[in-house]
């Protein structure tokens, strides 16, 4: 058997795409989850300030952000994507467990420092030819959402029956399904060439250099305006349920679940409309939408201080992170086909990404201890705005064809040139 894993890698057998739903509807999102639930468990149930729950977020951030990369390039090396995928399912199965049973600094610091590897994405690259990505990363954003939101309400209701130690616990519990499905899929299906950004067809050509990832300017760009937006996004739910859990601490964990549920619900058709129009008006239109949004809601939390118009407001973090989320694979994809480098790519702007948002955690508790709620959102507003301008300004279209649509045709037109992997 080859590294490509059989003759026949495209997945003609439904039983290998319901798999990757399944996968999909069952892997918890950290970062829109786990983390802020974490965050306000320690703010409100274990007396932490607002700076030492700022802390162990950005030293946190520091542990993954040094291991982004090095996962990145794992991933393009090794032939079975599905292990990469279950270690991170152990690993955060076992730090989740130890936060339960042991709540300090260090077991918490491992369990906000536990992350899932980019493995979905890689697994669809080589399960599905390129013309196919479109739809199914969009599908991907759908399910994926879709699960969250049954995960989030979960959360609220163990939270509200349960200790609130016990919301850990269904970790490890969708962690055992989710390996399940994973498993469910053969590894023949999977083109493991494709699966590292190889191509379409041809031989199976070594990765090309580390340079050409650093000296391509789409990815730079894209790169800088990921790590702006999370820069910016990272922060404002802790905020918003920790401004909300000063006075009605009981209801700490309901809140947050309302909060993700909410903004989760909104992914959903965001997911499906990348699916529909990706092609159709390229890929910069659907970005600078979800760009333009996170600013908006920024501004919208000094409207009003009523926690129900809160709640609101945080809905539209499902457009702009739910455009993001669905588009960002696709970028990448366009951007570094026939590299043989998506995973390290990944890994790159992952580490850029994650930069941007754990520094964003100190700097924005330090700022609502030291000037209150109001500044820290001026600030965030101040930095998507700044995101927004790059990728307007600066960030091609990465779609192979020009788009059908006036968006896309309008946008592509502010920046000279289309994808070049040079500078």
């Amino acid at each position: 058997m080859s590294e490509r894993g059989g003759t026949d890698p495209a997945p003609r057998e439904p039983s290998v795409a319901r798999a990757l739903d399944l996968l999909n509807l069952l892997l918890i999102d950290v970062n829109g989850a786990i983390k802020p639930y974490l965050n306000v468990y320690l703010f409100v149930h274990r007396g932490w300030d607002d700076a030492a729950v700022g802390l162990v977020g950005t030293v946190s951030g520091i542990v993954g952000i040094a291991a982004q990369t090095p996962i990145g390039t794992a991933i393009d090396a090794v032939g079975d994507k599905r292990r990469i995928l279950l270690g991170a399912l152990v690993a955060l199965s076992l730090a989740t467990v130890l936060v339960a049973v042991a709540p300090h600094f260090w077991p918490v610091l491992a369990a906000v420092g536990g992350m899932l590897s980019p493995t979905i994405a890689t697994l669809t690259l080589g399960l599905f030819p390129a013309g196919k990505l479109p739809r199914r990363f969009g599908r991907n954003a759908a399910l994926e959402r879709t699960g969250n939101v049954a995960i989030a309400g979960l959360i609220g209701l163990v939270g509200w029956l349960f200790p609130d130690r016990a919301v850990f616990l269904l970790v490890p519990a969708c962690a055992i399904v989710s390996a399940a499905a994973l498993y469910a899929i053969p590894r023949r299906a999977i083109d493991a060439r494709r699966a590292r950004g190889g191509g379409e067809g041809g031989a199976d050509a070594a990765p090309t250099r580390w340079r050409t990832l650093l000296t391509c300017r789409p990815l730079m760009v894209f790169a800088v305006c990921v790590m702006l937006f999370h820069f910016a996004n990272a922060p404002l739910l802790t905020l918003v349920a920790q401004e909300i859990g000063q006075t009605r601490p009981d209801w700490s964990s309901v809140i947050v679940s309302v909060c993700i549920i909410g903004a989760q619900a909104v992914m959903v058709p965001m997911g499906l409309l990348v699916g529909r129009l990706a092609e159709r008006w390229g890929r910069k239109p659907l970005l600078v939408i979800g760009f333009a949004a996170l600013p908006a809601r920024a501004l919208l939390y000094l409207v009003w201080r009523d926690p129900f118009w809160l709640i609101a407001v945080q809905c539209l973090d499902g457009v702009g992170a739910g455009l993001l989320s669905a588009v960002k694979p696709l970028v990448m994809a366009d951007i570094t086909r026939g590299t043989g480098r998506y995973n390290a790519a990944h890994g790159l702007i992952g580490t850029l990404q994650g930069a941007g948002a754990a520094l964003s955690f100190v700097i924005a508790g330090s700022l609502v201890q030291a000037a209150g709620f109001h500044a820290a959102y001026l600030a965030c507003a101040a930095v998507a705005v700044a995101a927004l301008a790059v990728l307007v300004l600066l960030m091609p279209e990465s779609a192979p064809d020009a788009p059908r649509g006036s968006p896309g045709a309008w946008l592509r037109g502010l920046v000279p040139g289309g994808v070049s992997r040079g500078a």
